[in-house]
């Protein structure tokens, strides 16, 4: 009778011990037909952005491709104010310098940069120098939108277009005008912002969406084990720092970031007609419909004739008689084609490749299938 009752608990041992380690085997293994994504990827910390910077400076040291001080007043004005300030009086003088050019100043504050770090500015021409390329910006202020200066820039210039020519001709390559300093600015001034005494977070999502917002509040609130995240519109998660966390919302933070959720958003085709680029999401469905396409081509051809008297006659005028031929092609043999519905973006995108027309014809079937109410999907025209 023992042995009858000790195998039967031996098998349920094994029995237990393959069960778990095929649950943990389906735990490690992650799913395949899921696309998920960190919270940190999907959306941003409301307050946490950068800040944009600009400035106007003076750009020296060009081999004569700078601004012509008759045409721009703006650089005859800067420059001789900076030479004031130098102690150099130039006010009765004619200057004719074309060496220095007006630039504009712009660059992007990350946040919590602290006092002295470096950071990239872009340069802009703003009158008419025909290149910075080898120039020097002076000292230059980059403010806020408050007014207030946040850094100060300075440093060469380096442009990645170049224009050379001649009398008769002018090859030029990329933009001349438009440069960067790569760590061409200081910081002096940090934005005040003191997340870790914050009692409650918001997130923001990069692409609205009330299906993903509620996904990431599930998320938090199961790793945190409570309510502490809602969905309060398609854009905005709010979250209220539980006690454990009070005062190192940074570590409360470093934790949600790094849950993943699988992001949703609206069917949609964007469409650039200017190119003949179309994307098209995964959820985009068309109904089953019917389809015919075909080319029309009207080509208008001018050939005015001069009609003239023979020599010599005593009467007759000269004229010009308009002569016009007009053309019609109409691409045949184009029948009725059927585009399946309710399946999957592949399957569509077969469905279009296979009635043989181009990327801008397609745009206008894409269009006519969505004005029939065919298709599924939210156009976006660019």
């Amino acid at each position: 009778m023992g042995l009858f009752v000790g195998q039967p608990l031996k098998m349920c041992s094994i029995l237990k011990t393959f069960a778990v380690l095929v649950t943990a085997f389906s735990v490690l293994m992650p799913p395949a037909a899921q696309a998920t994504s960190r919270i940190k990827d999907i959306a941003d910390i409301e307050g946490v952005r950068d800040n944009q910077l600009i400035g106007y400076g003076l750009v020296v040291g060009l081999n004569g491709t700078g601004d012509s001080l008759t045409n721009a007043p703006f650089t005859l004005q800067s420059l001789t104010s900076m030479l004031e300030r130098l102690g150099v009086n130039t006010r009765d003088a004619n200057l004719k310098t074309e060496n220095v050019a007006a630039v504009m100043v712009t660059a992007n504050l990350p946040p919590f940069s602290p006092q002295g770090t470096r950071i990239d500015v872009t340069v802009s021409a703003m009158g008419d120098s025909e290149s910075l390329q080898g120039g020097t910006l002076l000292v230059t202020p980059l403010m806020g939108a408050d007014g207030e200066v946040y850094a100060v820039s300075q440093g060469s210039v380096s442009v990645g277009g170049f224009s050379a020519g001649g009398d008769a001709a002018t090859v030029t390559r990329g933009v001349p005008t438009n440069g960067r300093i790569a760590n061409g600015a200081i910081v002096e001034r940090e934005v005040n912002f003191e997340m870790s005494d914050l009692g409650m977070l918001r997130l923001a999502l990069r692409n609205p969406d009330l299906t993903t917002a509620r996904r990431i509040a599930s998320a938090v609130n199961a790793f945190l084990g409570r309510q502490a995240a809602e969905a309060q519109n398609p854009t905005t998660v709010a979250l209220s720092v539980p006690e454990d966390y009070r005062g190192t919302a940074v570590d409360l933070l470093t934790d949600i970031e790094q849950l993943r959720v699988e992001p949703d958003a609206p069917a949609r085709v964007v469409i650039d007609e200017s190119s003949g680029v179309i994307v098209m999401g995964r959820d985009v469905r068309v109904s089953q419909v019917a389809i015919a396409q075909g080319n029309l081509t009207i080509s208008v051809t001018e050939t005015p004739q001069v009609s003239q008297p023979n020599p010599f006659a005593q009467t007759g005028n000269t004229e010009v008689v308009p002569r016009t031929d007009i053309q019609i092609d109409e691409d045949g043999g184009k029948k009725l084609a059927v585009l399946d519905g309710s399946v999957s973006l592949q399957v569509l995108v077969d469905g279009l490749n296979a009635l043989g027309v181009s990327p801008r014809d397609m745009i206008t079937i894409l269009q006519s299938i969505k004005a029939a109410g065919a298709l599924q999907a939210e156009i976006e025209v660019l």
